[in-house]
């Protein structure tokens, strides 16, 4: 067991997580962490159902004496994404995340640490071993694939489940209950492309965007951070005007996450290398000082690429069709919240870009808490690209969570907490993706809150949960589960 657990409490969840960390669960390699939680509710002598896709449902009969309360299921997802730095060697399908404890903080080293969700995970697993414990009929629901749109709840069969109070631990705020959230959809972009030969006496050269924080595309929208795709791209059509001529771009991996690192292969006319070399200097310095409070560790870079073989570069007329389009591409927030202060209500985040052989591909993503908005801006996105010679494609996506206010166990959950801690918590909505709108609309009459312990920096390899969070989170928990009745 990692020694960066060694004295936390509560012991039982901490315990939990470190195994969890060992067993690879990225976002559709999912079935070793689905097998092993189906093999701990057998060992605990719990029954479990695991269906086609890869979700479980546990069931812990009620302590003694409470049979006859509402039966409550607990949720969290099993995957996690898997981002890593640039310099770090580690392969997601295979390799455990090796946890570094620092202080209040517990991280991974060098990549994301899963805390989102594994943290539910650990708790909902302590719970089923802790027969101690007072508390109606419990079920614990475990989903696949939430990272990448939620696709395991939406497989959820309408016979999955038999509670209709549910409490979503995935949430990254102790002290905030949330109530309601963002539906969203994703826009992609594919324009079929060709090349031409690199021309004589180029220059091969890497031009480089990296140090950015990225982080979630819903949570993270509204911090003004820098998206390396934008900003690589402000440069790249500066390099144009000297003659550079685009081999590649690559940048972001993730849909749901600010892309924090992109670079672009080009080629140089030897005669404008000085020149360009200033110019990146030029850039740098302006964007630097453009973000200094939100990304100090930005840098943009322009180095050459030593014994390259001569190659290809893309027609002209294509490189400016995609420079022009990314650059009139939203990003970021695109409206607030009249109703509830703080609250982005509406956003888009241009997140990956990619360079094929016969293609260059484009994915964004679309957030909002009003249906009719979303409509709108997935529309914009897709009317850009269109007008930028790509094909374009809006999908499905899933629905939002609208608030109740009136709800039976959100008036259980600010009492207990205020019991607690001595002051009401912070009822929000969060702009961003949670399973309880698809489970809402699957179990209809389902009540639902959500909350959890403090995460920072989630999707992205600054991830960190603070440990004393931890403790107070689950006090709370257990808090609710003895309070409803």
């Amino acid at each position: 067991m990692s020694d960066a657990i060694e004295g936390l409490k509560p012991e039982p969840i901490w315990k939990y997580f470190a195994e969890i960390v060992r067993i690879p669960r990225c976002s559709g390699n999912e079935a070793a962490i689905s097998k092993y939680v189906a093999a701990t509710a057998k060992k605990l002598g719990l029954a479990a159902r695991v269906d086609a896709v890869g979700n479980v449902v546990v069931r812990k009969p009620a302590s003694a004496g409470r049979e006859h309360v509402r039966s409550v299921v607990l949720q969290g997802h099993l995957d996690m994404v898997g981002e890593k730095n640039k310099d770090k060697v580690h392969n997601f399908d295979k390799d455990p995340i090796e946890l570094v404890r620092k202080d209040n903080l517990m991280m991974a080293n060098g990549t994301t640490l899963g805390a989102d969700n594994g943290i539910a995970v650990a708790t909902n697993l302590a719970i089923m071993e802790d027969r101690s414990l007072e508390h109606g009929p419990l079920e614990f629901l475990f989903t696949v694939d939430e990272e990448r749109g939620l696709t395991g709840a939406k497989s959820i069969s309408p016979d999955f489940l038999e509670s209709r109070i549910l409490l979503n631990l995935d949430s990254e705020e102790e002290g905030e209950l949330y109530v309601g959230c963002a539906g969203g959809r994703d826009t992609s972009a594919t324009w079929a492309v060709s090349f031409d030969p690199s021309p004589a006496q180029a220059t091969a050269a890497l031009l480089k965007v990296a140090g950015l924080r990225g982080g979630h595309s819903g949570l993270e929208i509204d911090k003004g951070r820098g998206n390396a795709l934008k900003i690589i791209n402000r440069v790249l059509i500066g390099l144009s005007a000297l003659g550079a001529r685009l081999s590649s771009l690559e940048g972001g991996n993730k849909r749901n996450a600010i892309p924090r690192e992109a670079e672009a292969r080009l080629s140089l006319p030897g005669k404008a290398w000085d020149q360009a070399v200033d110019l990146v200097a030029q850039w740098n310095a302006t964007i630097k000082a453009e973000y200094a409070t939100v990304e100090p560790g930005l840098e943009i870079s322009l180095t050459p690429i030593r014994g390259a073989r001569k190659g290809k570069v893309l027609k002209s007329a294509a490189q400016k069709k995609l420079c022009k389009t990314l650059s009139a591409l939203p990003h970021g927030v695109i409206k607030m919240s009249p109703d509830i202060p703080g609250l982005v209500q509406t956003s888009t985040n241009l997140a990956i870009v990619s360079t094929g052989l016969k293609s260059i591909r484009v994915a964004t993503s679309q957030r909002s808490s009003v249906a009719s908005e979303i409509d709108e801006i997935c529309q914009a996105v897709a009317n850009t690209f269109e007008l930028g010679g790509a094909e374009a494609v809006i999908g499905e996506g899933y629905p939002g969570w609208k608030p109740n206010l009136e709800s039976e166990i959100l008036r259980i959950a600010v009492e207990t907490y205020q019991s607690l801690a001595g002051k009401k918590p912070e009822v929000k909505a969060v702009h961003a993706g949670l399973e309880c709108g698809i489970i809402g609309e699957k179990l209809p009459g389902m009540d639902m809150v959500s909350f959890g312990p403090t995460l920072q920096g989630v999707h992205s390899p600054d991830e960190r949960i603070y440990i004393d969070t931890v403790e107070k989170f689950w006090n709370y928990l257990l808090a609710i589960l003895k309070n409803v009745n």
